[in-house]
């Protein structure tokens, strides 16, 4: 798995970590400061999200949708 980069976060109280390559980090952090989201809260959001995506895609599929230009992740609110 060499060029991944882990994270690691809790979610829904339960530790879990997400290794995506450095470029799709890049455009996460992107998002997150968009959205005025620590890295906690944007995979919180992302968690809440993507249904039975398994979160790594999840994250990828956001950065490209982004990077794209596409901004309807915006449009959604935290349950908190």
């Amino acid at each position: 798995m060499s060029g991944l980069v882990k994270r690691s976060v809790s979610l829904s109280g339960h530790a879990t970590s997400v290794a995506l390559e450095p470029a799709f980090w890049a455009v996460l952090d992107r998002v997150g400061a968009a959205l005025g989201l620590s890295h906690a809260g944007l995979m919180k959001r992302i968690d809440e999200t993507r249904g039975r995506t398994p979160l790594a895609s999840a994250c990828r599929l956001l950065a490209l949708a982004w990077a794209g230009g596409d901004r309807s992740f915006a449009e959604h609110r935290s349950s908190d």
